[in-house]
């Protein structure tokens, strides 16, 4: 019992040792109980982990597929997740034994006491085998922060799979608005020239005025400067959208039209739902699990180390007594060992690590609050875009009416053609406004899937 009370004395007494960590900060991360925008949402609806398939277009799904097979960025992040899982495995031998085998036979010619040469021959084969006790928990605390990383490292690259995702699919999105976009320029281009040639008749015949007929022929340049700029925009998205799935810069395959995609519905979900289904948010908790290991590594290192030596061998100096009866040899070794005096450098290298375990409290802290503003933005712009389609469509239906009466007007000669193209350019703008605000509907339930972490989950 006495000896049991002085080892365990010796053990408080040896902990005492350790560096002085200092305390962690408070948490100021406060939870909201909901989000600021009332979105309607549809009960029973959740983030799949292939989402993108809700928009129903096949072109789509087939480009999100090739970008997380082939994407380089994806691909870099996958090698990381590879190289850290690998380095797991180094920081777990650490708590294995050592073995090492070393066969040195030598000859050696020297003098004898009388000055005569001769020659040696030694035959020796010998093994090493070390193991350090961790008595402290030093080397598991290493093997828990490599853990810890690797599993910020997965993490991360899930991250990095959903940005993909979602960068391919805004991207086909705003490629199918450009396209409409374009399709509804060259059918007014057309348009532009029916009038365009309807007033250079009326002037030829003394109708109408030059004025008008140079009104129509600026209207008509205007919309087709239009087309070229629309069309390199669409050149443009296409490369992009081809790099990011791989391949070199090319067209791009069509599915749906833009009017035929439709957004999926809004998932309900509260913010605390928020903090285990974003891959950012898991990536910033294993790397405070790490540092928080790695810290409680560094501290133990004032404190004593045990390792167990013990090497064996055969050695002879013949070759014949060495294959068939060699002389065994052996050593055992029990060593401690204990830094006495370093200048105070494991303390200061554990207030650094206390320091760097600091600043990702906070890393972790802005990484939730950031997937909170983005999810309340992105549920606050589908509400405003919805209600600003209302006002577009109110603002549509006044310009095509107007539009009407001011060709009527025109036709019977009660108004100059100046009317009638002011009408037809309202019109045109309301249209495209439309569009845009389709586009823009459709990219905002992206950027929604994203920011509610696209149906991830966390791996064993």
């Amino acid at each position: 019992m006495r000896l049991r009370v002085i080892s365990t004395a010796l053990v408080l007494a040896l902990a005492g040792c350790a560096a002085k960590t200092p305390a962690p900060p408070a948490s100021s991360l406060q939870t909201p109980a909901a989000w600021r925008t009332a979105a309607e949402t549809e009960q029973g609806a959740v983030v799949q982990a292939q989402w993108w398939q809700a928009f129903g277009d096949p072109a789509l799904s087939a480009l999100v597929a090739a970008a997380l097979e082939h994407n380089g960025d994806l691909r870099i992040a996958r090698a990381r997740v590879a190289q850290y899982r690998a380095l797991v495995g180094v920081a777990a031998a650490g708590q294995k034994a050592n073995v090492f085998v070393d066969t040195a036979p030598t000859r050696t010619r020297q003098l004898a006491y009388n000055g005569v040469p001769y020659v040696t021959n030694v035959y020796q084969a010998e093994f090493q085998a070390s193991y350090e006790v961790d008595v402290w928990g030093r080397l598991a605390a290493a093997t828990d922060a490599a853990t810890a990383t690797y599993q910020a490292e997965q993490a991360n690259a899930d991250a990095a799979a959903l940005s993909i995702a979602a960068t391919v699919a805004s991207g086909y999105l705003n490629l199918r608005g450009l396209d409409a976009q374009l399709a509804l320029t060259e059918a007014t281009l057309k348009l532009r020239e029916e009038s365009r040639d309807l007033a250079k008749r009326q002037f030829d015949v003394g109708y109408s005025s030059r004025l008008e007929w140079l009104q129509a022929q600026a209207e008509y340049q205007t919309t087709a400067e239009q087309v070229p700029q629309l069309k390199r925009s669409i050149f443009e998205q296409e490369n992009a959208l081809s790099i990011l799935t791989g391949g070199n810069p090319g067209p791009v395959a069509r599915g749906l039209e833009l009017v035929q995609l439709q957004a999926p519905p809004v998932p309900a979900g509260l913010p605390s739902e928020l903090l285990r289904r974003r891959p950012d948010i898991a990536r910033a908790e294993f790397n405070l699990i790490a540092v928080n290991a790695n810290l409680a590594a560094t501290r133990d290192q004032l404190l004593p180390s045990f390792k167990l030596t013990m090497v064996g061998g055969v050695q002879n100096l013949k070759w014949h007594d060495f294959v068939n009866a060699p002389t065994a040899l052996w050593r055992l070794t029990g060593a401690i060992v204990a830094p006495v005096f370093e200048g105070d450098r494991v303390q200061h290298q554990t207030d650094a690590v206390a320091a760097q375990r600091d600043q990702t409290v906070y890393a972790y802290e802005n990484a939730v609050r950031t997937a909170f503003a983005e999810t309340d933005n992105s549920l606050g712009a589908l509400a405003r875009l919805k209600e600003q389609a209302v006002q577009n469509d109110a603002r549509r239906a006044t310009a095509a009416e107007t539009l009407r009466i001011a060709h009527n007007r025109y036709r019977n000669g009660y108004a100059s053609y100046l009317e009638e193209l002011d009408a037809q350019r309202t019109l045109y703008n309301a249209d495209v406004g439309r569009l845009q605000l389709k586009t823009r509907t459709l990219v905002a339930s992206v950027d929604l899937y994203r920011a509610m972490g696209g149906g991830w989950t966390a791996r064993p």
